[in-house]
């Protein structure tokens, strides 16, 4: 067991006492503990993970704007949105019944779809071609469910329900990706990476399916202000969309939105070997939701509580990502998106403590970001320990 490995145990332990013990106590435990390692055998056939990738920067900042606002007060957590020709749907986070809000370009409740069945805790939303709405019954805050699920809700309000199970145990997830041929994809919201699922076999209504990993997506700190969690909001997954023609994926953290190409409509390859766009998102307090706009060419963004901003973010500029070719090159330095060696330090744009090597050292920002990042995890990670440890 490494030091974080211990750490995170103690975090665990601790919290099951009725004193508060400091962050600072629990990253005093990661450093000094000492590190164990058993024999291990190289797994058979391990999962590949995304290549290195190099976003470009695109600050939303003037160039966003918002959209319209969500005032209906049965519409308090938007966890997810799908846009459709004049509507946008979106979902609550929670609830006893499946609900989809259909709304105006005003935020404007036009209708409701809805179904007595009882969700678990629906977290993203997508839409086929037919426009059966896809929820995504996925969320799993304490890491206790056996199975998650997808339920399917027709325009007419019928529904059926497919359940999944991982492969290597419960996960907390945020986002759903729908390729172009019905492939759901399952992104785990967890602060050390976001792991990728897809069903191993085709889905049946009357069994679970099993899934198999496809990738793993750990995203660096950025910087980015928003969020419910501080440097942590910048790490977590929240949400994700598919672009109507399947040609480009979006996933978003609280704070930053990362778009892949998938000019072939392959997201399990662009996840793999593509270069995300990085485009830091307006600052919201908890911000989940992302879906492409009808045409492709904006991003729309929702956030919990209310009033609830719906921000759109425009993507003219980023035609090499709807191509699949080069687009132009925003000035200023590059900062890296996922990357399969973990966060690393990112400094702020236009800075040369982007650069390690430019302050002798690397950048302040970047290591209070990870210092923050890693007290965050630990948190999260004996947080979920605490279950166990506290019977």
């Amino acid at each position: 067991m490494t030091g974080w490995g211990v750490a995170a145990l103690t975090a665990g332990w601790l919290a099951c006492l009725p004193v508060p013990v400091p962050v600072t106590s629990l990253l005093a435990v990661a450093a000094s503990a000492p590190s164990w390692s058993a024999p291990t055998r190289p797994p058979a056939s391990p999962p590949r993970l995304a290549a290195a990738p190099v976003a470009t920067v695109r600050l939303a900042g003037p160039a966003a704007r918002v959209f319209c606002t969500i005032s209906d007060r049965r519409i308090t957590e938007s966890s997810g949105l799908v846009a459709a020709g004049d509507s946008l749907y979106t979902v609550n986070d929670g609830g006893d019944r499946l609900r989809v809000f259909v709304l105006d370009r005003g935020c404007r409740v036009r209708r409701v779809i809805e179904n007595p069945l009882n969700p678990y805790d629906v977290e993203d939303l997508a839409r086929s071609p037919d426009g059966t709405l896809w929820l995504a019954d996925i969320g799993d805050n304490d890491a206790a469910r056996r199975t998650v699920a997808v339920e399917l809700l027709t325009d007419s309000g019928e529904a059926s329900l497919f359940r999944f199970s991982y492969p290597d145990g419960a996960h907390d997830a945020g986002a759903l990706l729908r390729d172009r041929h019905g492939r759901p994809y399952l992104v785990t919201k967890e602060p050390l990476g976001a792991r990728v699922y897809t069903p191993a076999r085709t889905p049946a209504a009357d069994r679970s399916t099993p899934l198999r990993l496809v990738v793993r997506l750990p995203f660096p700190p950025t910087g980015t202000p928003g969020g419910p969690v501080g440097a942590v909001s910048q790490v977590l997954v929240t949400g994700g969309a598919v672009a109507a023609d399947g040609t480009r994926l979006v996933l978003r953290t609280y704070t930053d939105a990362y778009l892949w190409s998938a000019p072939d409509g392959d997201l399990a390859a662009a996840l793999r070997s593509g270069r995300p766009d990085r485009i830091a998102l307006p600052a919201t307090a908890q911000g989940e939701a992302i879906a492409f706009s009808a045409d492709g060419r904006t991003l729309l963004t929702s956030t919990e509580g209310l009033p609830a901003a719906v921000h759109a973010v425009p993507l003219d500029d980023a035609d090499g990502a709807a191509s699949g070719s080069p687009g132009p090159t925003q000035p200023g330095p590059t900062q890296p998106g996922p990357t399969p060696t973990g966060p690393t330090p990112t400094g702020r744009s236009g800075s040369a403590a982007a650069d390690p090597a430019a302050d002798g050292g690397g950048s302040s920002l970047g290591r209070a970001a990870v210092a923050a990042l890693l007290a965050g995890a630990l948190i999260w990670v004996g947080g979920r320990l605490r279950g166990a440890l506290c019977r």
